[in-house]
Parts: structure tokens; sequence; C-alpha cells
């Protein structure tokens, strides 16, 4: 029979990788972000927290050059710098941006921030356990198959979030009055904004889904909520 310590020990140690990323995290963002003040973002914002009923969206930028935007486990909005210069440069619409903010806040209403930073932890636990049990009927190979089957399922979920905060931002942003239109645009531009490759790994093994997959389905909302009574 298996000892239960090193499982114990596996979940122990994710809970601590856990703690440690939240921490770091808000520490990264807070010493290396400002509040948004650019009119033209702020009005589409406006527009946005008119839509779900709530005073005001605060979005911050967050001093990296990667093109991206996330939300933080405590429910902050961010546009990296990187994605603001592209805005200012005229490479991105202020209403492509709002689809970038409105995405982040489906992460933040389904509660996909958040649950990440326990996904992670959990991650970790399952890795160390797989690895730990894996080992010892496949000397040298279990910690590599513990990664590879640990890396699929986080990839597989990550996947599934991204298409619900599509769904959410298309809902949002069609409330607001902006519609769905800069979503598709964004997203046509985005390999080249990234300067990713497309098709350089498997749909599978991509934590987000491929662009094309993703332009597909928001264009079935569009259709079906075009038909709607």
């Amino acid at each position: 029979m298996f000892k239960i310590a090193p499982i114990l020990l596996a979940v122990l140690y994710g809970l601590a990788m856990y703690r440690f990323s939240v921490w770091r995290t808000g520490r990264d963002l807070d010493e290396q972000s400002t509040e948004l003040a650019d009119p033209m973002l702020r009005q589409m914002c406006d527009q946005l927290a008119a839509a779900l009923e709530v005073d005001r969206i605060k979005v911050h930028i967050y001093e990296i050059e990667p093109v991206n935007g996330l939300a933080a486990p405590d429910g902050r909005i961010f546009i990296t710098r990187g994605f603001y210069d592209k805005f200012r440069k005229g490479d991105v619409s202020a209403s492509e941006m709002a689809s970038v903010i409105a995405h982040e806040l489906g992460h933040v209403a389904l509660g996909h921030s958040r649950r990440r930073m326990i996904d992670f932890s959990g991650q970790n636990a399952m890795r160390a356990a797989l690895g730990m049990v894996l080992s010892r009927f496949i000397p040298g190979l279990g910690v590599w198959i513990a990664n590879a089957l640990t890396s699929l399922l986080a990839a597989r979920l990550s996947r599934q979030d991204e298409y619900e905060a599509d769904a959410y931002a298309a809902a949002l942003l069609t409330k607001a009055g902006i519609g769905i239109a800069p979503q598709i645009t964004l997203f046509e531009k985005l390999e080249g904004l990234t300067k990713s490759r497309g098709g350089a790994a498997p749909a599978w093994l991509m934590s987000h889904p491929k662009t094309a997959e993703r332009i597909k389905a928001l264009q079935v909302l569009q259709a079906k909520w075009a038909v709607a009574p």
C-alpha cells in the first residue's frame, strides 16, 4: 500500500504555492500599475458600467510590454502597457479595447480568475502526487508523465474558461451598444499584435483556443441573437 504522507506533503506544497502566488501577483500588480485615465477608454468603461448597472469600472495599466489583458484574483482588471501602446498608435480601436476589458470582466464575473489560482495549487499537488506514485512504477519517466498529464488538464480547463469569457463579453458588449464586431476584428488582428505563429502548437496543448475557433463561436452567437425575437 502507498503511504499517505507523500500525498499529504504534495497537497500542502500546492497550498503553500497558491498562497505565495497570490501574494506575489498582488505585489507585482500593486507596484507596476496605475489606473487607466485615457478619456476614450474611460468612456467605453462607462458604457460597460451602465450596462452592468454599476457606478464605475476601474481598469489599470500594468507596466509590462507583452500585449495582454488580465483579471487579478481580487477582481481587478488590467491591460498591459504594450496593449495600450497599440491603441495609442491606432493599431487597436477603442471599441476593440473595450472588448478586452469586457472579456476580463467575464473572467471575474464567472469566477475564473480566483479559480485559476486555486487550480494552480491543485495542479501542483496533483503533479507532485502523480510523480511520486508513477515514479515507483516507471523510474525516470514518472515525473515527466505526471507533468504532461497535469499540463493537458490545465490547458483544457483554461480553453473552456476563454470560451465562457468570450460569450460573457459578447453579451455585455451587445447590451452596452458596442456590439460583437470589435471582438471579432480584434481576434483577426491578435496574432499580428502578439507576434504569435498560428498553428505553432496543437489546440489541445494551448491554454487558449485557436483564434479561428473563437471567431467562429462569436459568429454563431451573433447569428443566433440576430434572429432572436
